[in-house]
């Protein structure tokens, strides 16, 4: 499993979720530096919500990696854990343990805002590898190319200023309005809301598409500026 398997980031209200996979932990801390490191310019002045799961982690060990992100531009303002010794120790360092759960599907709250156009987005200034695994409740942006392997998921609109190959599912809350925009559009798979695109003929010279669904289907259709 490679680094970006081990560390997920995700956007949400408080700031970023990044979890790390139950691994040892010095492991797991490893990946974790080389994610920042990669993404220090997307990152950078974020306030973070570390999830470490099980792991069991020292106050020093909090305390140096608090510092470390610290030196990096970023603020550690949660850690999430399922050790009491972990949350103690966090807590020793003020640092919060809890943060408000997003909502399960089964809510009755109407969700509708968190899908709409002019909503909440992230950019994102780099290729996305295989492995890569990126929510977010919002629109997404990518500047770069998102690779066979990787993956997005959005709550509104999906856009990549370059290749698509991997894996993306706009309108993931079941916004049926949103799009997936890409300057080559040739996705592993596409998704908005609960419709799933058939896969595209093969061939042809690449050219900037846009997906959405018309009459209940998925299709890709030229992507070019309105006028106005």
């Amino acid at each position: 499993m490679d680094d970006h398997a081990k560390v997920q980031i995700k956007g949400i209200r408080e700031g970023l979720l990044i979890t790390v996979r139950n691994d040892d932990w010095p492991e797991a801390k490893a990946a974790l530096q080389e994610q920042i490191k990669e993404q220090s310019e997307f990152l950078r002045g974020g306030r973070l919500i570390l999830d470490v799961g099980n792991q069991v982690i020292r106050a020093a060990e909090l305390g140096q990696l608090r510092d470390m992100l610290t030196d990096d531009g970023l603020a550690l303002w949660a850690v999430l854990s399922n050790s009491q010794v972990t949350q103690q120790n966090a807590q020793l360092l003020g640092l919060a343990t809890r943060i408000n759960k997003p909502t399960s599907p089964e809510r009755t709250t109407p969700t509708i805002e968190t899908a709409l156009t002019g909503e909440e987005a992230v950019l994102v200034r780099r290729t996305l590898r295989s492995g890569y695994s990126l929510q977010h409740f919002g629109h997404v942006v990518v500047i770069g190319d998102v690779n066979p392997g990787s993956e997005i998921v959005a709550g509104g609109d999906i856009v990549v200023w370059g290749r698509l190959r991997g894996m993306v599912h706009a309108g993931a809350e079941g916004n049926q309005d949103a799009v997936v925009c890409a300057m080559d559009l040739a996705p592993t798979q596409l998704r908005i809301a609960d419709h799933i695109a058939t896969t595209p003929k093969p061939g042809g010279k690449p050219q900037p598409e846009m997906a959405r669904i018309v009459d209940g289907q998925v299709v890709a259709v030229p992507w070019q500026p309105k006028a106005k």
